[in-house]
Parts: structure tokens; sequence; C-alpha cells
């Protein structure tokens, strides 16, 4: 018998959701693993790495603007952001390839969005993240730089903040 790893379950529940045409909100893709070695490229022009990441709990969202379920969830992201960043907690936006970046900076200038929000121009940095199609698809990692904590669609709020909590709570 062969032994699936994690990951590689977590993708295979994820692509039996989209031969389905459903969303999935993955629960048991949990496990710890180190976050891939990424470059963002922030709005303002500077650049965010993986490697910033590390000793931060932070929030990494692949959003777009055309997403509804994405614009539903933003003030509960912002709030979140709020609530948090005092205590080491971090939340970067990652618009998707097809999201034009006029409507991503009117997004952000309109809705005053108080973190960082990048632009996946290339879909390198989805790619690397799992190869993200579906959004919202949010990762949660802790400040050793490993995801913890994966979703597809709406998190669970209030489960999450119990997470971050957590997680905020480690040394």
């Amino acid at each position: 018998m062969k032994k699936i790893s994690s990951g590689a379950l977590c993708r295979a529940v994820l692509a039996g959701a989209l031969a389905f045409g459903t969303v999935a909100y993955l629960t048991g893709c949990s496990g710890a693993q180190a976050a891939p070695e990424s470059t963002f490229i922030l709005l303002d022009g500077s650049k965010q790495t993986t490697a910033g990441m590390k000793g931060k709990v932070t929030l990494v969202n692949f959003w777009a603007t055309s997403c509804v379920t994405c614009v539903a969830e933003m003030p509960k992201m912002v709030s979140t952001y709020n609530k948090y960043k005092a205590q080491g907690y971090d939340t970067l936006a990652v618009a998707m390839r097809y999201d034009p970046p006029s409507y991503v900076v009117n997004y952000v200038q309109t809705r005053q969005l108080p973190f960082k929000v990048a632009i996946d121009n290339t879909g390198a940095n989805a790619k690397a993240w799992g190869d993200v199609q579906l959004t919202p698809t949010t990762f949660l990692v802790n400040k050793r730089g490993q995801i913890v904590k994966q979703f597809v669609g709406e998190p669970d709020f209030a489960a999450l903040h119990l997470l971050i909590e957590k997680l905020l709570a480690e040394t």
C-alpha cells in the first residue's frame, strides 16, 4: 500500500471538489509544512518574501475583485488584522493574475485596506502555493514559516481567531 502525504491528500481532495464543481473547506489539511519560498510584489512596488514572514503569524489570502466571496470576507479580514496586528500578526492579500491591476488598486484604496496587498501578475505565487485556482484560498503561516492551515472558501472566523491566538502565544 502506498503512503500518501498530507499535502498530496489535500490536493486530491481539492481536485475532487473541483471535478464536482463544489467549494471545499479543507479542515483536515492542517499539517505544518514549510511555506513555499516566494517573492510577492506589493502595490507600492516593494517586495515581501516568505522568509520575511518569519517571526510573525501571517495570513496569506489569494483573492480577486471579481470573487463575490472574497469581497464579502474582506471586512472580516480587515477586522482580524486590526485585532491582532499589535501582537505580531500580519496579512498579505494576493490578487490573482487575472485581476486587472487597476481594479485591485481601486478596491484597496476605496476600502482602505490596512495590510499588504500584492498582485500575482505572472501566476507564479499561486502556482508555488499549491497551484491555487479557487478564490478565496487562504493560508495561515506560523512564526516559523510553516503553513498550519489552509482554507478554500471563507474561513470560520471564530475558529480562525482561536487558531491565531494559539499561534501568537507560541514562542
